[in-house]
């Protein structure tokens, strides 16, 4: 089975993927998670990225193909990574869990740098969704909740390049650790 690496978002670590990485692990997937910082926002989302890009290189290596998973922020972060970094020529699989792809509104209650860049129609997400259709080029998923409290609106977490699927689980971080959610990342991942 292909590696899997999971990438947080704002204000977690990777202690928030414990039972995502416990079930993924059970399944027989090698998981990998690690803590980016800042993890408040105020690092730009592009230095974040470079942050995956480098835990990938040193952890797995720089030939072997593997999923990516990014919830929240971390699917912001992720998609950096593979539209700008390089990252579309060995992920195999993209599963978007809950990330604000056309911004949160609530991101106008910060003024931290990769907080502003969260905020919709910004010129970090008008640039990511400018040449999204770079990730036809992978299988890419996305999660999402009309319940999320945290994307808002929460149906901006719908990407249009790939599959989305709405779970119905009733909250942004349960997302990553209800049974329903942990069973749709795995099902996702088991398909060919």
């Amino acid at each position: 089975m292909r590696p899997v690496i999971l990438v947080h978002g704002i204000w977690n670590t990777a202690a928030i993927f414990r039972p995502l990485k416990i079930h993924l692990e059970n399944a027989g997937w090698p998981t990998y998670t690690f803590s980016m910082r800042p993890n408040n926002g105020d690092a730009p989302i592009e230095a974040l990225a470079q942050q995956v890009n480098q835990f990938v290189n040193i952890t797995i290596g720089p030939q072997q193909p593997y999923h990516l998973i990014g919830f929240s922020m971390g699917g912001l972060i992720s998609r950096y990574y593979l539209q700008k970094l390089g990252g579309l020529a060995r992920v195999h699989k993209f599963i978007a869990i809950c990330a604000p792809h056309a911004g949160t509104v609530l991101a106008f209650g910060s003024n931290r740098c990769g907080v502003r860049q969260m905020r919709p129609n910004s010129p970090f997400i008008r640039s990511l969704n400018q040449d999204a259709h770079q990730l036809e080029h992978i299988e890419v998923s996305s999660l999402w909740t009309a319940s999320d409290l945290f994307i808002l609106p929460p149906w901006s977490a719908k990407r249009k390049v790939g599959a989305h699927q709405r779970l119905n689980i009733p909250s942004h971080n349960r997302m990553i650790r209800d049974r329903a959610g942990l069973e749709a990342i795995a099902q996702i991942l088991n398909q060919t």
